[in-house]
């Protein structure tokens, strides 16, 4: 380091000129005893401790039936769960209770307020964050600058002879006067031997310990998460397999990179008043300029509304016209009419010409009365209003109007974003993306809301509560997706999304509908333990995908059997188990598969399939095959601990039709195979009700249920699927997983 770098290093900084840099972004005061967080930021500690309470209170636990007391996901033991305890204890197979661990920790996820990501905290939460030991010492000495009349007063000395503090103990974490000093650290004992420093309030400790491990000292800085680690967190932790460095080392790298940036700031420092004195002149323009469109922006609407006054007056002028024109009309009509009646009008004056005498005056007379008397006695046989009372061409129809006000917008508002239906899911949560378009400006946020629009489930007066048809909108958003919690299930909702920039909203997008299944997600992976074949079934990491190969073994069992090629399925099943309540969860089965079955089978049922194998795609044995066997329908309309489905080739075939089963519709119900089969849809869903021991069948895109029928849940069940020739199943990637990993 160069002595004009030390020197700069050095200089006295006015503590006064710094307090913007000593505000805790959430609570906007001086940071009390402030945390470190993973993104390098600081917060007070009550702050982080609100903010967490905050989010775990909108927060939706997805696994947090997992946890709880009579969990569907705990295992009901049976005598045949016995037998297979015996033979994982063999090593033969693996429980199929594989419930893996509650996959949804307590929440320590906030949002970062001064960089705006979520910041995961880990299992242990605020105990895992730093005290930011040297921002509290500038803040105390910012609150002592600040308060230079007040003095730090001795914490031993008693009213009224109460003394102004000369030292602090570091040790003791308290302040003293000279003649307490003295008395309470006397030469020659072990108290002589205390740090002190000048009268403060901020006792920070003497070593930094590690927050993971209590009572270790931090002696190595880890360069990937960028804090200090102790040398147990290196050896065995969270950083094991992380590059650290020496604290000393990491000291003197980070105190020459800050003083050489330090430096350079300073070095530049007529750059940045030129800078500052654009940035003025940038905020005046600011000013002027947002003056200015505030007044054109009136401008425009005084014109729109003096150009709506004028079209409004002209336009109640005519009506007002026209309304005085028929009322004069209809008034002459009455008064014409009126004197039709007796000794009154036309007939009294009839009346009284009948009394003249002579009779060449009462001829003069008479001719021209007797036309009017026609006229009257003709309009009286005739009746037609002089007028028409009805208004109708005077309706005025504004919708168009309307609309084109609404999205009147300044020039530089966003266009409207498309919500993404191939990415966006919704189960118990909506994972709702979006994408804007490819010549799109930066946005700032983005605002979704969404609606209930009913359900099967909803009762009419629920359907007339105020939260259905309201839309509801959620926090802002700075990405391309968010996830919408609390949709209540089996329910048909709305979604759309808007954009803002500079305060612009652009119009809201198209709105799309999603149906909600009709019970609470059910999270597994494929179990590679139990009876899973690693000669034809390819299972990936991630254990959420499997795939048949029809490959060189299924060809050489082909070749064995000399009157017929029917192989065994090869079974892979969920790694939970199901023992109350409901739950759905989809897959998708890709098109090119030759058979796959799928649905739910118990664990006595499990242990019979891996260990008693048969020629299960046999068309005799197989109850959803189409085979007219009477034997076969006898058994089929017995509840069976195990439900599966057939698809394949494109097609999805349903079972005949028993007392104990419905069918989407009435011609698949009847014998003939082709009336039974169906296009496979995209996205299949099952659903099981444990309690109703059912369960159902779905097309997961439209929620259209092609079939469900009554299981035996005598025991545990399990998402059951079969395989056999080319074939591939893939698991959907529930919300609640994609959250966690997030």
């Amino acid at each position: 380091m160069t002595a004009e770098m030390r020197r700069s290093s050095t200089v006295a900084v006015p503590i006064k000129n710094i307090e913007r840099e000593l505000i805790c972004p959430i609570c906007k005061e001086l940071f009390t005893h402030p945390l470190i967080l993973p993104c390098q930021h600081s917060v007070c500690h009550k702050c982080v401790r609100e903010l967490l309470m905050q989010n775990h209170e909108d927060s939706f636990d997805a696994g947090s039936e997992c946890s709880l007391p009579g969990s569907p996901r705990s295992r009901v033991p049976s005598p045949s769960m016995e037998r297979l305890d015996r033979l994982v204890r063999s090593g033969s197979i693996s429980s199929p209770g594989w419930r893996r661990g509650s996959v949804t920790p307590r929440v320590t996820t906030i949002p970062c307020p001064g960089c705006q990501h979520d910041i995961d905290l880990g299992e242990r939460g605020i105990s895992m964050l730093f005290r930011n030991f040297t921002l509290e010492s500038i803040v105390e000495r910012y609150r002592q600058a600040a308060r230079a009349a007040v003095a730090i007063m001795c914490n031993i000395c008693k009213p009224p002879q109460l003394q102004e503090a000369t030292k602090s103990c570091m040790d003791c974490k308290a302040s003293y006067c000279n003649e307490c000093f003295k008395l309470h650290h006397p030469w020659g004992t072990p108290k002589a031997q205390h740090e002190y420093v000048g009268p403060t309030t901020n006792f920070r400790p003497k070593v930094l310990m590690c927050p993971e491990h209590e009572m270790e000292k931090v002696n190595m800085y880890c360069e990937v998460c960028r804090r200090p680690v102790c040398h147990l967190c290196k050896l065995g932790g969270s950083h094991a397999n992380h590059k650290v460095t020496s604290m000393s080392s990491a000291y003197k790298i980070l105190k020459e990179k800050l003083a050489k940036s330090i430096h350079y700031l300073i070095s530049k420092e007529d750059q940045v008043r030129t800078q500052i004195t654009e940035l003025e002149l940038l905020i005046s323009q600011t000013e002027e300029n947002g003056q200015l469109a505030e007044r054109r922006a009136n401008e425009h609407f005084e014109r729109l509304f003096e150009t709506l006054q004028e079209r409004k007056s002209e336009m109640l002028r005519s009506i007002e016209q026209s309304r005085n024109r028929r009322l004069d009309q209809l008034k002459g009509q009455v008064e014409e009419y009126q004197g039709m009646l007796e000794n009154s009008g036309l007939v009294g004056y009839a009346q009284e010409v009948l009394k003249e005498t002579d009779q060449s005056c009462f001829v003069q007379t008479a001719k021209q009365l007797h036309i009017r008397i026609q006229k009257a006695t003709e309009s009286l046989r005739t009746f037609h209003p002089a007028a028409d009372p009805c208004f109708d061409e005077f309706v005025l129809d504004t919708s168009r109007e309307e609309t084109l006000l609404k999205e009147m917008c300044f020039g530089g508002v966003p266009d409207p974003p498309l919500i993404d239906l191939s990415n966006s899911k919704v189960y118990n949560e909506a994972l709702i993306c979006w994408r804007l378009s490819d010549d799109h400006l930066p946005t700032d946020h983005h605002v979704v809301e969404y609606r209930r629009l009913g359900g099967p489930s909803q009762s009419p007066s629920q359907e007339d509560g105020e939260d259905s048809g309201v839309w509801r909108a959620t926090d802002r958003v700075y990405g391309p997706s968010t996830v919408v919690s609390d949709l209540e299930p089996d329910s048909l909702y709305s979604f759309r999304v808007r954009s803002c920039r500079n305060s612009m909203f652009s119009p809201y997008s198209p709105e799309v509908t999603f149906h909600t299944p009709p019970a609470p997600a059910f999270g597994f992976l494929f179990s590679d333990k139990c009876g899973f074949s690693t000669e034809r079934l390819i299972l990936n990491k991630r254990r959420d995908t499997v795939e048949s190969v029809a490959g060189m073994a299924f060809l050489l069992a082909a070749e064995r059997v000399q009157t017929g090629s029917y192989i065994g399925l090869d079974y892979i099943i969920g790694d939970t188990g199901i023992s109350q309540g409901r739950h759905y969860w989809a897959f998708k089965v890709e098109p090119y598969s030759y058979m796959v079955k799928v649905g739910v089978a118990s664990d006595s049922k499990l242990l019979e399939w891996f260990h008693n194998p048969r020629d299960t795609s046999s068309p005799r044995y197989d109850h959803d095959s189409g085979h007219d066997s009477g034997s076969e329908d006898t058994c089929y309309e017995l509840s069976q601990p195990f439900t599966l489905l057939t698809l394949g080739m494109g097609k999805l075939f349903i079972p005949k039709a028993s007392s104990s089963s419905s069918v989407s519709t009435a011609s698949a119900a009847s014998g003939d195979p082709g009336n039974r089969m169906l296009p496979m849809p995209q996205r299949l869903g099952v659903c099981l009700d444990y309690d109703a021991c059912r369960v159902y069948f779905y097309d997961a895109d439209t929620m259209r249920c092609l079939y469900e029928r009554q299981v035996d849940c005598s025991g545990t069940m399990y998402p059951a699927f079969g395989l056999m020739g080319s074939g591939k199943v893939q698991l959907e990637e529930f919300i609640t997983a994609k959250r966690l990993t997030f």
